[in-house]
């Protein structure tokens, strides 16, 4: 055989070799992120329409909270905050507005003592996710009905279903792990019985 063609199948074979070498590389980084972020993964590809923009910011967040230094609670101030929440929980009935702000400062002091900076939320919720996957769109959706309720927008029941989505993610940081089994719908409906609400015959509410 001429060298020159040894010298063409060569180059040929090594080109294939490296694509299938990258394109190994990638189903495996693609794997990882779907197994570390969950439906956030799912969530920021259709945000972005990109799975590489997707997956590039997913790796940046990742970057972002090696830089920080996450804790776990020391079991006193968990007892602390957990008597809190009980406290506010039962200023809902007669304050449902108050209550659900007081529940956000509540989980963002949370935050602070397990080492997570508070900037803003959309910067918040991103640093959530890669901890706390499977419950971040927890406290987006609370977040949401509390700026709407902000604006006078938001009832009754949609601040029972705020209060419950910050009690899962509460529950969460407290707990300084992401259950495996939650989406959203899933554990709201798991979470609804534990957090001590449930709905009387009048739509009202009771701790």
């Amino acid at each position: 055989m001429d060298t020159p063609i040894l010298l063409a199948i060569i180059a040929i074979l090594i080109i294939v070799i490296a694509a299938g070498a990258w394109y190994f590389t990638r189903q495996l980084s693609t794997k990882r992120l779907k197994d570390q972020f969950g439906p956030e993964y799912d969530r920021t590809v259709e945000r972005l329409r990109s799975r590489d923009v997707a997956e590039k910011e997913l790796r940046e967040r990742e970057q972002r909270v090696t830089r920080f230094r996450i804790v776990p609670l020391p079991p006193d101030e968990s007892r602390h905050f957990k008597n809190q929440w009980s406290a506010v929980q039962a200023r809902f009935v007669d304050d449902p507005n108050d209550a659900v702000e007081e529940a956000n400062d509540l989980i963002q002091e949370v935050m602070r003592k397990r080492g997570y900076p508070i900037t803003d939320f959309e910067q918040a919720a991103a640093d959530l996710s890669v901890e706390h996957p499977r419950v971040v769109e927890n406290y987006r959706a609370a977040c949401a009905i509390a700026e709407r309720n902000q604006r006078g927008a938001a009832d009754t029941e949609e601040l029972r279903q705020a209060f419950v989505y910050y009690r899962v993610l509460f529950d969460d940081l407290l707990d300084g792990k992401a259950p495996a089994e939650a989406t959203r719908e899933h554990r709201f409906g798991k979470t609804a019985n534990r957090s001590g609400f449930n709905k009387s015959t009048k739509g009202g509410l009771r701790a």
